[in-house]
């Protein structure tokens, strides 16, 4: 898998003159399948709406393939209400599965905020207590599978060992690029942490649907990431957009991350700085 900082002039699909908050990702076929649905998300933590980003939370799986969130959901599971994950992991082997999966989970580099109020079983695996007090933990490729199972997909096991690989790449891809964003206030705040994140695929930012207007491509998901900033809930949103195949490979799917704050007062601010070098 190849993870490139800057998109090409050949194949942004961003238009050039933001593309310094745009981050390049290609993945493989095995990424086309993403078990997330949001829309079981009971909306007790949805977002206060502070602009015309906000909205209802709506389900973003693209089924024609994308990499969401940080964890599939499940149905009929009690869920954690920051990640739409079961409190109890599902880490069992399917009866018609035909091989064995890993049970393993990655601990991410995200600092997780309010972990001590929102912890479940999940969060805590064995093996890893101590260095995970602090952190957003990813799924094992067996709870992928599972996940994946229970909404009537067809998963290959072999194919986990990539997809959920890529799945972390690009959840933290998308922490490095708030982190930039973040540096602005990193006199008021040098630790920020993840608290939360939901998917609003159907919900177009003011961003894409002006650049829809005039011609551009819309995003095939999009992701809104609360982050505290020592106490204050600051809102990123990130779109992803696809990108222009390899002619050379062109099984390879290629896409963009488009992370940027949220467009509040602040929000604006920050992006104008960006924009102008300050």
């Amino acid at each position: 898998m190849a993870v490139d900082s800057q998109p090409s002039s050949d194949n942004c699909p961003i238009e050039h003159g933001t593309r310094n908050t745009t981050t390049t990702a290609t993945t493989t076929t095995a990424a086309a399948k993403c078990p997330v649905d949001h829309s079981t998300n009971n909306g007790d933590k949805a977002m206060r709406p502070d602009s015309d980003e906000s909205r209802p939370v709506a389900c973003p799986t693209d089924h024609n393939g994308s990499l969401k969130a940080f964890y599939p959901s499940a149905s009929g599971a009690e869920l954690d209400p920051h990640n739409n994950m079961p409190k109890v992991p599902e880490q069992h082997t399917g009866s018609e599965q035909q091989m064995r999966l890993s049970t393993e989970r990655t601990i991410s580099s995200i600092p997780r905020a309010d972990r001590y109020e929102t912890a479940g079983e999940s969060e805590c695996p064995a093996l890893h207590e101590q260095t995970a007090e602090d952190k957003w933990i990813y799924p094992s490729e067996q709870m992928f599978f599972n996940a994946m199972r229970r909404k009537n997909w067809d998963p290959s096991e072999p194919d986990m060992k990539t997809v959920v690989p890529i799945h972390n790449v690009v959840n933290e891809m998308c922490w490095m690029q708030i982190l930039e964003w973040e540096k602005y206030h990193q006199t008021q705040c040098g630790s920020p942490k993840l608290l939360r994140f939901e998917g609003k695929a159907k919900d177009l930012t003011p961003k894409a649907r002006m650049r829809s207007f005039i011609g551009f491509q819309k995003p095939f998901d999009r992701h809104d990431w609360t982050v505290d900033r020592c106490g204050k809930s600051v809102r990123y949103v990130i779109d992803f957009y696809e990108g222009r195949r390899d002619p050379r490979n062109p099984e390879k799917p290629s896409f963009f991350l488009d992370v940027r704050p949220a467009l509040t007062v602040e929000g604006a601010w920050d992006r104008t700085r960006r924009f102008f070098g300050l």
